[in-house]
C-alpha cells in the first residue's frame, strides 16, 4: 500500500513538472507575423541558417525595385561569393602601413589614399570578394488590359509567417481576383518551393519570372543591378517539360539554378538573364514551382510538398530544442514587445547566423560592408547559441577559424608578436581588409577563447579541449606578446597602438582601454584553465601578464573609456558617441583585472545620464543590459533592452533596424538573446535566478533550456 501511494506522489510530482513546462507551440505562434499592406520595411525571409530568401507582400521577391531601399528581397547562400577580376595585377600587401609604437615597428593593412596604385589595391581588396546575390524570384501578374500590375495595383494584403513551421502564406488581390501564395524553404538544400493559387493563372496572366543581377561592387549590394549584361552569362542548359537548369557564370564564379514545376509549363527568355516561366495548364487553380540555386553539383531536391513537410519538421525541432523564455501574466505593457523581440530574434538567427562561416552583420539578406564578416561581431551573431542550449550552431561557424588561422598567424609574424591575430574585417577565405579602423582593433581577439569555453562548459567533453585547444593557445600567446611592460610603473600596458570597441579613438595615441583590459585578463586566465585541464602547467610569462596587467583607469570614482581620456564624460564629447564600451568590462564577462562594482555601478549612472544615445548601435543596448543584470539593477536591465532609440527599433519581422544604411542589423538580434538568457539564469556567481526582471509583480517570468553565462 505504501509503495503504490509513493509511485502515485512520483506519478503527480511529475505531472506537476510537467504541467509547468512552457507550451512552446503557443508561445512561438502568438507572434504570428502579420503584413497587411506593401511596406519595404516588412519584407520576410525562410532559411536554413546556409541559405536566405527574402520575400515581398506577394510571397515572391515580385518587386524589388520598391523594397531596394527597405529590407530589401535578397536570395544569398553560405558558398555564393565573387571577385571582380583583378585586370592590375594588384597585390593586397600594397596597403600595409608600418607604424612606430611603443619602440616597435608594426605594419598595420590601412586605407592609405596615395599613391594611386595603392588608393586601387585598397579599394579592390576592400569590395573583393564581396557575397553574391544569387537571383531575383518574382512574380509578374497582367492586368485585363494585359499591362504588367505594379506594387500599387496589389491590394488586399494578408500575410503570415508561421514561425512554428517557417512557411509563408501570402494573400492579396489583384483587380479584384485572389492570389495566394505559400512560399518554404528546404531544410538542407539552397531550395524554395511555391504554391501559387489563382482563377489568374488559368487565363494565363501570372508567371514566375528569373531575373538574375550583377554585383555592383558598392557597401551595400541589395541584388538590383540589372544594367551589366554584358558582365555575365545565363545559359539555359537542360529543357525538360517539367524543369529548366540554367548556368550562372561570373567572372570565375559558376553556379547553377534548377527550376521544376507541376503542370503543363511553358518558358521564354526574356532578356539575357531574364526568364518567365508561364502554366498552360494546371488543376484546380493551383501551380507549384521549385528553385534551387546550387554550386556545379547537381543535387536532387523535392516538390512544394515535401519541402514544406521538412520546413514543418526543421522547425518544430529547433523550437522544441534549447531554450524558450515565456513572459505571459506579465502586467508590464512591455512585456510582449519583449517576449516578440526574442521569439523573432531566435528565428532570424537561426536562418542568418548559423552557417559555416561569421555571418556579415546583414547577415543573408543583402551586403553590408560590401559582405564581409566583421570577427569582433561574430561574438553579437553567435554567442547566444550556447546560453539557449543550441550549441552546435556555434560550432558551426566557430570551425571556420581553422581555415582562417594561418592567416591570422601571417599577421602576427610580420607584425612581430607571437601566436596568432585574428583579423577584423575578413571574407569566407579568411583574409585581411584593408581597414584604416578595423586593422587596429584588438577586442575580437578573445572572441575564440570566450565561445570555445562555451562550448567546454555545455558538456564539459575532452574532446572539446582536443580540438580547440591549439588555436586557443596561439590565440593566448599573441595576447601575451601584445601588451607592453611600462617602464615607470612596471605594469604592462595595452596599447599604444589600437581602436577599441568604442571606435571613435585614435589609434596612435590609445591605450588601456577598460573593456579590452577586462577582456584580455579574463580570457588569458581562461587560457590557463584550459592548459591545467589537459595536464599542461600554467605558462608563466602569462601568468605575469595577468598579474601585472594596468589596472582599469578611473578618475573621480568612474572607469574612463581608456587611460589616455579623462576627458571622456565632458559634455558634448566625441567619447559619448558610438558604443559605451566602458560597460563591457561587466557585461558579457565577470569582474576581472580588479574590476570593482561599486565604480561600475557610478559608471553605468553617468554613462546612462551623459551619453549621446543617437549615436549608437543595436548590440548597444544588450551590452548596457547585461551591466545592469551583473550589476542586480533589474529595473536598468529591462528599460535598457526597451529603451525608445531609432537603433533600438525591431522591426514587424524582428529585425533590428539602424538607420537607412543599415535597415536590418543581426548582432543587436543577437545580442538581445544573450541578454535575456543572463536576466534570466544570472552569471555563474549569482545564487537567484531571474536577476534582470524586477521583483515588483509586473514581470512574471518562465523559462527552461537556457544556460549560465560566465
Amino acid at each position: 500500500m505504501q509503495k503504490n501511494i509513493s509511485i502515485l506522489f512520483l506519478l503527480l510530482l511529475c505531472i506537476g513538472v510537467y504541467a509547468q513546462r512552457i507550451d512552446r507551440k503557443a508561445l512561438v505562434q502568438r507572434h504570428t507575423i502579420h503584413v497587411n499592406k506593401i511596406d519595404s520595411l516588412s519584407s520576410l525571409s525562410v532559411g536554413n541558417g546556409r541559405f536566405a530568401f527574402t520575400v515581398d507582400a506577394t510571397g515572391l521577391q515580385s518587386f524589388p525595385d520598391a523594397y531596394a531601399k527597405g529590407v530589401p528581397l535578397g536570395t544569398q547562400s553560405e558558398w555564393g561569393w565573387h571577385s571582380f577580376p583583378n585586370k592590375e595585377n594588384l597585390v593586397r600587401n600594397d596597403a600595409l602601413k608600418t607604424y612606430d609604437l611603443e619602440g616597435r615597428k608594426i605594419s598595420y593593412m590601412v586605407q592609405p589614399k596615395e599613391p594611386e596604385r595603392v588608393k586601387k589595391t585598397v579599394e579592390y581588396f576592400r569590395v573583393n570578394p564581396h557575397r553574391l546575390q544569387l537571383g531575383n524570384v518574382g512574380m509578374e501578374i497582367k492586368k485585363k488590359d494585359g499591362t504588367p500590375a505594379n506594387a500599387s495595383d496589389i491590394k488586399d494584403i494578408d500575410q503570415q509567417l508561421d514561425l512554428w513551421t517557417g512557411i509563408i502564406h501570402s494573400k492579396f488581390t489583384v483587380e479584384g481576383e485572389p492570389v495566394e501564395v505559400y512560399t518554404a524553404c528546404d531544410d538542407q538544400q539552397d531550395a524554395v518551393a511555391f504554391r501559387i493559387i489563382s482563377p489568374l493563372l488559368n487565363e494565363h496572366r501570372i508567371s514566375v519570372r528569373l531575373r538574375f543581377p550583377y554585383p555592383n561592387g558598392q557597401f551595400k549590394d541589395v541584388g538590383n543591378n540589372w544594367g551589366t549584361d554584358e558582365s555575365h552569362k545565363s545559359t539555359p542548359l537542360a529543357l525538360r517539360d517539367y524543369g529548366l537548369l540554367i548556368s550562372r557564370k561570373l567572372d570565375s564564379t559558376t553556379y547553377r539554378v534548377n527550376t521544376f514545376w507541376t503542370g503543363s509549363t511553358q518558358w521564354k527568355q526574356v532578356g539575357p538573364h531574364y526568364f518567365l516561366l508561364t502554366p498552360v495548364m494546371i488543376k484546380n487553380n493551383s501551380w507549384e514551382v521549385t528553385v534551387n540555386f546550387c554550386q556545379m553539383t547537381k543535387k536532387e531536391v523535392g516538390n512544394f510538398t515535401l519541402i514544406t513537410k521538412k520546413s514543418t519538421a526543421f522547425w518544430k525541432r529547433f523550437w522544441n530544442s534549447g531554450g524558450a523564455v515565456d513572459f505571459s501574466g506579465s502586467t508590464d505593457p512591455r512585456a510582449f514587445e519583449l517576449e516578440r523581440r526574442v521569439i523573432l530574434s531566435q528565428y532570424l538567427t537561426r536562418i542568418q547566423c548559423a552557417s559555416a562561416y561569421p555571418p556579415q552583420e546583414t547577415g543573408l539578406t543583402y551586403n553590408s560592408w560590401y559582405g564581409k564578416p566583421h570577427l569582433e561581431m561574430h561574438w553579437w551573431h553567435a554567442a547566444h547559441y550556447a546560453q539557449w542550449g543550441r550549441p552546435q550552431f556555434l560550432e558551426n561557424s566557430l570551425n571556420w577559424y581553422f581555415k582562417a588561422a594561418d592567416k591570422a598567424r601571417a599577421i602576427a609574424k610580420r607584425q612581430g608578436f607571437d601566436g596568432l591575430r585574428w583579423q577584423k574585417m575578413t571574407d569566407h577565405s579568411g583574409e585581411e581588409t584593408p581597414s584604416s579602423v578595423g586593422a587596429f582593433l584588438i577586442w575580437q581577439q578573445p572572441h575564440f577563447i570566450f565561445m570555445a569555453e562555451q562550448l567546454y562548459r555545455q558538456k564539459k567533453d575532452p574532446a572539446i579541449l582536443k580540438k580547440y585547444s591549439k588555436l586557443l593557445f596561439e590565440t593566448a600567446e599573441f595576447m601575451a606578446s601584445f601588451p607592453t611592460k611600462d617602464p615607470v610603473t612596471q605594469k604592462y600596458n595595452l596599447g599604444k597602438g589600437l581602436i577599441p570597441a568604442q571606435e571613435c579613438f585614435d589609434a596612435v595615441s590609445t591605450y588601456n582601454p577598460t573593456y579590452e583590459l577586462s577582456y584580455w585578463s579574463w580570457a588569458l586566465e581562461m587560457a590557463q584553465q584550459w592548459r591545467t585541464r589537459i595536464g599542461l602547467s600554467r605558462k608563466e610569462n602569462w601568468d605575469n601578464i595577468i598579474n601585472n596587467l594596468a589596472p582599469l583607469p578611473q578618475l573621480n570614482g568612474v572607469y574612463l573609456a581608456a587611460a589616455n581620456t579623462p576627458d571622456c564624460y565632458t559634455k558634448g564629447s566625441k567619447y559619448l558617441t558610438d558604443h559605451p564600451a566602458v560597460l563591457g568590462a561587466y557585461s558579457t564577462i565577470p569582474a576581472a583585472n580588479g574590476l570593482d562594482t561599486a565604480v561600475m555601478n557610478r559608471t553605468y549612472d553617468i554613462v546612462l545620464k551623459m551619453w549621446d544615445w543617437n549615436e549608437t548601435w543595436g548590440w548597444d543596448y544588450p551590452l548596457i543590459a547585461m551591466t545592469a543584470a551583473r550589476l542586480h539593477r533589474p529595473e536598468d536591465a529591462v528599460n535598457a533592452l526597451l529603451m525608445p532609440v531609432r537603433t533600438n527599433t525591431y522591426l514587424i519581422n524582428g529585425h533590428n533596424y539602424q538607420d537607412d544604411r543599415l535597415t536590418i542589423y543581426l548582432p543587436g538580434n543577437g545580442g538581445l538573446l544573450n541578454a535575456v538568457a543572463l536576466m534570466c539564469t544570472g552569471a555563474d556567481a549569482d545564487k537567484e535566478k531571474n536577476i534582470g526582471f524586477p521583483k515588483d509583480g509586473t514581470w512574471k517570468v518562465r523559462w527552461e533550456g537556457l544556460k549560465k553565462m560566465f
